[in-house]
């Protein structure tokens, strides 16, 4: 998805939603831009972005205060694959395995692997096992939905996991502000242009997968909210949007390069629904010559995503500080098996309507989420997500010249 190159010397205020004074978005060494709109000279523009103070989150602050204690019993983790986003792997399994296990809880953490069939399977093995509660990040919703059911057959209470599944039956919902993660990508990007100087820059969204994943529509709807009133005035131009459907990475490459055709090889940014997907643009991009020349939004800060970011090539991700998802989750599992109010682990819950079935009311914790750019890619290490040696492998220069170490 990407678009041709046009300049733009004076979004001025309307492009600044809720941020502050820019830093130079590229450090391209060849800065001259082209004149007038509709140029495809990419000379002047850069993917690498510093932003003083880039758009903020407009969720409520993470939970505070200390677990409700040790409890006795089993939880279930169900995780949905180990290919749509590093993070299962990386952040997501070690945390909660570690915060349930701190507080007494017997943890079985299985991911399914992309197989609603396993996925199902796994939690038939857990309820016939005992579990209490079941924490599941499904693959998609109708199979979710469908555990769901199987669950409360059982008398098992279930936390939606990042993901919500529509239509299901969970009581409880912990996740980040999915919407707001996407108005934070589209601003981010809006904001790298227009620091840059691009005026009536063409956008291709790459959006995730909407076809399976609700998180993703949020994500879409988000980034939209922002683009859309921009649009509508004249000072950019969404000039395609696709799926990559099923989140899978291997569709993501083929997608970006007919989005890419279509728009004869021309782009200024690329709403890049994660960091997976935004290699994968990134990928083409530099088959077409345009790699380091174009806007490219992310999400999940993982390794790959920040080295992107560190050697010039992605503009930002987001980072969504599992620490607190996950700490959230166990907080409130724990809390169910005890018998306790949740507020007592700190934990604010808010009614959440489910679209697709009338009268089902999840509780909901929705967490905050962070921009990174070239700026405070340490942020993500000093929250202890990833060390300095994991980021730059590889890449020590490009490091060093950051200050990253």
């Amino acid at each position: 998805m990407s678009t041709p190159l046009h300049r733009m010397a004076a979004l001025g205020a309307a492009l600044m939603i809720g941020t502050g004074g820019l830093a130079a978005c590229g450090n391209d060494s060849n800065s001259n831009t082209p004149s007038g709109g509709g140029s495809s000279d990419t000379a002047g523009i850069s993917a690498a972005c510093k932003l003083d103070n880039p758009p903020t989150s407009a969720a409520s602050a993470p939970p505070t205060g200390g677990t409700p204690g040790n409890a006795s019993g089993k939880v279930g983790v169900i995780l949905p694959d180990t290919t749509s986003s590093t993070r299962y792997t990386l952040y997501d399994k070690p945390l909660l395995q570690k915060a349930l296990s701190d507080a007494g809880i017997q943890p079985d953490i299985q991911n399914a692997g992309g197989s609603t069939s396993k996925f199902a399977a796994i939690a038939q093995s857990m309820i016939g096992e005992g579990v209490k509660v079941l924490i599941i990040d499904s693959i998609d919703a109708p199979s979710g939905a469908g555990v769901e059911q199987a669950a409360e057959a059982a008398g098992v209470k279930v936390i939606d996991y990042d993901r919500v599944n529509l239509g299901g039956t969970a009581g409880y919902y912990v996740s980040f502000d999915n919407e707001d993660v996407g108005k934070l990508q589209a601003q981010t990007l809006v904001d790298c242009l227009d620091a840059q100087g691009v005026t009536n820059p063409n956008i291709i969204m790459m959006d995730g997968g909407t076809d399976v994943d609700n998180n993703a529509v949020l994500f879409a709807k988000g980034a939209h909210e922002v683009l859309d009133p921009l649009e509508a005035d004249g000072k950019l131009k969404i000039v395609s949007e696709s799926t990559v459907k099923g989140w899978k990475v291997e569709n993501a490459a083929p997608t970006f390069t007919q989005a890419l055709t279509a728009a004869g090889g021309q782009v200024d940014g690329v709403v890049a629904a994660n960091d997976d997907i935004a290699n994968a643009v990134i990928g083409v991009l530099k088959g077409s010559g345009l790699n380091g020349h174009v806007v490219v939004t992310g999400q999940d800060s993982g390794v790959e995503g920040l080295q992107n970011i560190i050697t010039g090539q992605q503009s930002m991700t987001v980072f969504k500080n599992v620490t607190l998802e996950a700490t959230a989750a166990a907080q409130l599992a724990i809390a169910l098996i005890q018998g306790t109010d949740p507020a007592q682990a700190g934990l604010t819950l808010s009614p959440f309507a489910d679209p697709q079935a009338a009268g089902h009311n999840l509780q909901a914790l929705l967490l905050p989420a962070q921009v990174i750019t070239q700026a405070n890619v340490t942020d993500v290490i000093d929250a202890g997500a990833l060390t300095a040696a994991d980021i730059c492998q590889g890449i020590e220069t490009d490091c060093t010249a950051l200050g990253i170490s």
